[in-house]
């Protein structure tokens, strides 16, 4: 190990390899800001680019770079404008653009640069440690462990629920299935539900239905109820630095989803959007009462668990691509065909066969978390300026960057008739109180709980994977457990305050 990271400091350190670094985070943290442009369509753009570099060391640095810049550059308009440009950022959202209506813009912002670093730099450290060992784990999961991990993350609703809306909860996680159904199937390759519409042959765009679900409502507040939502301090640009104290109650958190969020990215099919919105529900539920309140207002806790479990959850998901050759994710997915294209086989055998790519690439980590942080933190009173912008200025632009987003992501004009449809219901589903959150982690979840159910039913003759696969059942007890948790702890709550009041 010691000889390995001596050639990776060697390779990393090159003169070229330190630009591809410097040069994919930029690019990364540039395009992570825009909504509708994800590290997918900037990686695959990107590898021409590092296919000519001839040197698959470079090219897998570059767009390793690129990969968790984007990420890293992500919250930046989850928190300035509620436009979740990439799936592993729409949890940041629920905290950090309270906090910045709240005129605490800097603030999130700073909490969000911290926990990112903090994560992708934990993340980092365990994939050097761990990466032979957790290749081996990620093995023992198969479809039907995928089942119970899917089921695991659809039970983050709970955390989304606020006071008495469980159910209200756990119908918009319904809808989100339902609507992941849209569109062919992974075992058939038969349209469903797509009412002959050609376009709908692929089912619904996620970034479509992100910006549906969050940036044009916000667009909409505006504009029918501008006085509840303009706030006096909005355009404030204050408290850029975070106290002592907020540090130390940041501190176990950035702990606790730094080991989360590597681990859940170690195994192919999790990523960072599971990371994220677990990370989030297990924050809040192991919260106090008096914290538990603050989550979905301005919870720095609430925004410091998904920034460092989905960073972590990027490191992690190199794992699987570089020691075994599967893909974690879609974007690992294009960087596999990458290195296929560079003649670099991922696997077993690659710390022994091309130690300087494997070990490069984890030092390119170290050095690109630090360069991020460095750029992020001096341009946060610059970034947060968005939030000067006056309303009548900052609703087109939010409608430009969503209609753009939508039709960037499918590139057809049908998306932006689904974006405008989805968002009006997403407006009147807020005004009636409904949590949008839930109906999009249905979404994203839906596919791979489908897709993988059917493989386990068939693999099992039925539902026996349950009960005879130990690790199966063992992962829906634990989800089990935390959609009850919440429940029991306001039965407890009401029992209590009925015990105070018979007491009085």
């Amino acid at each position: 190990m010691l000889e390995g990271l001596l050639i990776g400091l060697q390779t990393a350190f090159s003169l070229q390899n330190l630009l591809m670094v410097i040069g994919g985070c930029l690019i990364g943290t540039f395009i992570g800001m825009l909504p509708g442009l994800g590290p997918m369509s900037i990686i695959a753009i990107m590898i021409p680019v590092a296919i000519s570099l001839g040197d698959p060391s470079a090219a897998l640095i570059l767009l390793a770079g690129v990969y968790y810049g984007a990420i890293f550059g992500g919250s930046t308009s989850s928190i300035l404008l509620n436009a979740p440009g990439v799936a592993g950022t729409v949890a940041s959202s629920f905290d950090g653009y309270p906090m910045a209506r709240q005129g605490k813009a800097g603030k999130a912002l700073t909490i969000a640069a911290i926990a990112s670093f903090s994560g992708g730099f934990i993340g980092a450290l365990l994939l050097m440690v761990f990466a032979p060992a957790l290749s081996s784990v990620a093995l023992l999961f198969h479809s039907a462990e995928y089942f119970a991990l899917m089921v695991v993350g659809l039970s983050a609703i709970a955390a989304f629920a606020g006071t008495g809306q469980v159910a209200k909860a756990l119908l918009m996680t319904l809808l989100g299935l339902i609507m992941a159904t849209v569109g062919e199937g992974a075992l058939f390759n038969l349209p469903r539900f797509t009412m002959g519409i050609m376009d709908l042959q692929s089912g619904f765009g996620f970034i479509t239905l992100a910006m549906a679900m969050f940036a044009l409502p916000e667009a909409l507040f505006l504009v029918l109820k501008p006085k509840d939502l303009s706030g006096e301090n909005s355009g404030e640009i204050k408290d850029l630095r975070i106290s002592r104290a907020e540090a130390k109650s940041i501190a176990p958190v950035i702990g606790r989803q730094s080991l989360q969020g590597f681990f859940i990215g170690v195994l192919p099919g999790a990523g960072a959007t599971i990371a994220s919105f677990l990370g989030y529900a297990v924050e809040r539920n192991i919260a106090t009462k008096e914290e538990q309140d603050e989550f979905g207002k301005g919870s720095i806790k609430g925004l410091a668990a998904p920034e460092t479990a989905n960073n972590a959850a990027c490191t992690g998901s190199f794992v699987p691509l570089l020691t075994l050759g599967i893909p974690g994710s879609g974007t690992t997915a294009i960087l596999l065909g990458a290195l296929l294209a560079l003649n670099v086989t991922p696997g077993p055998r690659l710390m022994i066969d091309e130690p300087q790519i494997f070990w490069a690439v984890i030092m390119s980590m170290f050095i690109g978390n630090l360069i991020l942080l460095i750029l992020n933190l001096p341009l946060i009173p610059y970034i947060a300026k968005v939030l000067s912008v006056p309303r009548n200025y900052l609703i087109p632009f939010i409608l430009f960057f969503t209609l753009m987003g939508a039709y960037i992501g499918q590139n057809n004009a049908t998306e932006l008739l689904l974006l405008v449809a989805f968002g009006i219901c997403a407006t009147a589903l807020k005004f009636a109180d409904y949590p949008l959150a839930p109906l999009l982690i249905g979404f994203i979840l839906g596919g791979m709980l489908e897709d993988n159910f059917s493989r386990s039913m068939q693999l099992y003759d039925g539902i026996a994977f349950i009960w005879e696969r130990p690790m199966t059942l063992g992962l829906l007890v634990i989800a089990a457990f935390l959609v009850l948790l919440p429940s029991y702890r306001a039965r407890r709550a009401r029992a209590r305050q009925d015990g105070v009041a018979d007491g009085d």
